[in-house]
């Protein structure tokens, strides 16, 4: 296992002890997610996981944990995921599993959130990792004119660039696309965050800002908990 495989896991780990019998656990998307799932399922509580995402589901009902859809349930109690970037207040870039939509929908019906990250996913300024910009189907090129536009209100000259893999555009659970923005530095994220919102045609974006309570990050020395 490598060291930021490790941190992760370690992350994970911290993040599970803080559930307890008889609550609703948001279960995020993504590899350090994944660990949380896993370390959650071997304590083998009375809970009710909301997956962020159909693999997300998978795993956890492979592992025996009883899913649920969001509101399906009373209000989650606690979600833990993970983070691409977490900046400043604990500001994060999310997305790059695809799942910012469920991921953000499951945040915002949260009691509590926790971000859980290795050591290099905390920066002092976010950006360096490309922000995901989810957007609908019909006319998405169309749609990416315009988040050109609204970026360059916010100071960030680069184009979006559609999400490819496997020489297919990436469609999210929902259907939708992806478009990856190489922002480099976002020095006002709150107002690069309300800039695309405005765009007709973008369904959401990877900024989640003042929605974590808490981060647990995995590093050389064990688990730091940092708060906003």
């Amino acid at each position: 296992m490598s060291d930021a495989e490790a941190q992760k896991k370690a992350a994970g780990e911290a993040a599970a002890a803080l559930v307890e019998s008889g609550m609703v656990v948001g279960l995020g998307t993504g590899s350090t997610a994944a660990w949380f799932v896993r370390a959650l399922a071997a304590r083998k509580l009375d809970i009710v996981g909301v997956p962020t995402s159909q693999a997300t589901g998978e795993l956890a009902a492979s592992l025996g944990i009883r899913i649920a859809e969001l509101g399906e349930t009373s209000q989650i109690d606690l979600t833990v995921d993970g983070a691409d970037e977490i900046g400043p207040g604990l500001s994060l870039i999310k997305g790059g599993g695809a799942a910012l939509l469920r991921e953000k929908l499951v945040w915002e019906a949260s009691k509590r959130c926790v971000v859980i990250a290795d050591a290099a996913k905390q920066v002092p300024t976010l950006g360096k990792y490309p922000l995901p910009i989810e957007v609908v189907t019909f006319g998405h090129q169309t749609t990416a004119l315009r988040i050109c536009d609204a970026l360059a209100e916010c100071d960030v000259g680069v184009a979006p660039r559609l999400r490819v893999r496997d020489g297919q555009p990436v469609r999210t659970d929902e259907g939708n696309l992806i478009y990856d923005a190489a922002c480099g530095r976002i020095e006002e994220p709150a107002a690069l965050a309300a800039a695309l919102k405005s765009v007709t045609g973008v369904v959401d974006h990877g900024l989640f800002l003042d929605l974590a309570d808490r981060a647990l990050i995995g590093g050389p020395g064990g688990v730091t908990t940092l708060e906003p």
